[in-house]
């Protein structure tokens, strides 16, 4: 299993997403209930002592997990907005999608020499 990091910025990660999903409606993210349900159980699941506490722990793993699906689902609306088929493309188009150009032929369309 990988390292998850400290669980400040796992939190901070999620109240990222948070801004992101509510800035398409306009609403400040700390009034949404989200919000509230992660302070609370990030707050109710503090170690106040050196004792290694496995509710923190499983807490701090579904919050990464719960991260990485927020952000995995962002990314991914944002290439399917990109990359989404919008009818016939021409062939330069469909070109510069992938970063390459088509050569110039000098004469224009049909030059024999």
């Amino acid at each position: 299993m990988a390292a998850l990091g400290s669980p400040a910025r796992t939190l901070r990660g999620l109240l990222r997403e948070l801004r992101y999903l509510n800035a398409a409606t306009g609403r400040p993210y700390r009034d949404t209930a989200a919000y509230r349900y992660l302070m609370k159980a990030f707050r109710a699941h503090r170690v106040t002592s050196e004792k290694l506490c496995r509710a923190q722990r499983e807490l701090h793993f579904q919050a990464a997990t719960y991260l990485c699906l927020l952000r995995s689902i962002r990314e991914h609306v944002a290439l399917h907005q990109e990359f989404h088929g919008k009818g016939e493309r021409s062939v330069e188009e469909s070109a510069g999608l992938v970063g390459l150009k088509l050569p110039h032929q000098p004469g224009g369309k049909g030059w024999e020499p």
